[in-house]
């Protein structure tokens, strides 16, 4: 337990790749030391090349800055990039990180259009088709008795459900999960081509993944389908629609952020129930009653997206802090998930823990998580699949984790079951 762990202030740099490559423990004794000594603490910028080093950032690690920053984005800005530390150039920022690296009303216009396509039809189909892609997905490993958990359950299970949503063909699953894994990577050296710079693979993963968007938006601009890519290509909000630019961006997020939140909750999910059987049998004895805050605490317990970048816009005053127009701040949601003064024990995983106030899709504001439903709906579906079909899952091996500021990732996680339920 990270509580069971003595790290130094002065040797916390969470600017450090290595630092992420720690193991999960010692990685959370390291927030808990700056949340009690150092709750907005000062970090020099990693050296990116070709990038110039940028001036630095502040870590915010406790939850209730995280949530007064988010309910203040006209002072913390996501327009100068949410998703680098690093100041990239605008038409970057837009392309990897669409409408969460901008503000009102851009911001605003492009959230109303793509949630305009949502309608009560849409979202019933959607939800009907998570919960078949979770049975098939199941069904193609229960005779096995053995898989790894990550690639052959959590990593297909969500990226078939947006694949289905937008009308893309499985003959380019392929495609879409190596581009998408390039991007998420963290420049992880397993996702990176042997030999290619890190930068320059994630640009060319950026364009394929567009390139591909705008090949299937041109089909049903001309010929309409019963998928989300048609009705986000051809709706009309206000007479607004979704330029090219910006349906190639929307797709990025979601291939990307739709699919790693999920993977990575199911994954630490099926990890901790292991780690901790008796919250395993409190669940087991009432799954469909326990859902709801077991579920809410996998995401907490996993914060699969570590932090979200904002850019402050004017001199501001903050618990003491006083920040300057242009300084950065980090929000670190993993860290504000196990706040001692919000969460009684934070680091245990408590499947009944109630109330459970996290921030695991994000502070509360214009930036929340558009796909918070989906998410909790495909890790209800698939624990319910888990419960009923491999109740007897146990892990065959420690799991690996990725290497990644970004992304709480796992790479590997071997799991056995009796086959054939």
């Amino acid at each position: 337990m990270a509580d069971q762990i003595d790290v130094a202030l002065s040797d916390i740099d969470l600017s450090d790749i290595e630092f992420w490559a720690k193991p999960w423990d010692e990685r959370n004794a390291a927030f808990a030391t700056l949340r009690r000594e150092k709750p907005i603490a000062f970090f020099k910028e990693p050296i990116i090349e070709p990038f110039p080093q940028g001036p630095g950032y502040y870590a915010i690690t406790r939850l209730a800055d995280i949530l007064a920053i988010s309910r203040n984005p006209e002072v913390f800005s996501s327009a100068s990039g949410a998703v680098s530390v690093l100041d990239l150039p605008a038409e970057m920022n837009e392309f990897f990180g669409s409408m969460i690296s901008m503000d009102d009303p851009r911001h605003a216009r492009l959230r109303k259009i793509v949630a305009g396509t949502f309608t009560p039809r849409m979202l019933a189909k959607i939800l009907d088709d998570v919960e078949k892609t979770a049975k098939t997905v199941i069904d193609s490993v229960i005779e096995k008795g053995e898989i790894d958990f990550v690639a052959e359950v959590a990593t297909r299970f969500p990226l078939l459900v947006i694949c289905d949503m937008m009308g893309i063909p499985l003959s380019e699953y392929d495609m879409v999960l190596t581009q998408s894994n390039v991007i998420l990577s963290g420049g992880d050296p397993e996702f990176i081509p042997e030999g290619a710079d890190p930068v320059v693979a994630f640009l060319e993963a950026g364009t394929l993944l567009a390139g591909l968007m705008n090949e299937l938006a041109e089909k049903v601009r001309a010929n309409p389908t019963d998928d989300l890519l048609s009705a986000l290509v051809n709706t009309s909000v206000e007479g607004e629609q979704l330029t090219p630019e910006e349906l190639a961006s929307f797709f990025i997020l979601l291939a990307v952020a739709g699919n790693e939140t999920t993977r990575t909750a199911i994954s630490h999910g099926v990890a901790h129930l292991s780690a901790n059987p008796d919250q395993r049998a409190i669940w087991a004895a009432d799954v469909e009653g326990v859902m709801p805050t077991a579920v809410e605490e996998i995401v907490r317990y996993a914060s699969p997206v570590v932090w979200m970048r904002r850019t402050v816009t004017r001199d501001h005053e903050l618990s003491g802090h006083q920040f300057r127009a242009g300084d950065k701040a980090i929000l670190y949601y993993g860290s504000a998930n196990r706040d001692e003064a919000v969460f009684t024990d934070p680091d245990r995983f408590d499947v009944l823990r109630n109330p459970n106030p996290h921030v695991g899709f994000g502070g509360p504001g214009p930036h929340f998580c558009l796909g918070a439903h989906l998410a909790r709906r495909e890790i209800t579906l698939m624990f319910r699949e888990l419960f009923t079909r491999m109740p007897d899952l146990e892990l065959a091996g420690p799991p690996v984790q990725l290497r990644s500021n970004f992304v709480n990732g796992i790479k590997y996680m071997p799991v056995t079951f009796t086959p054939g339920r």
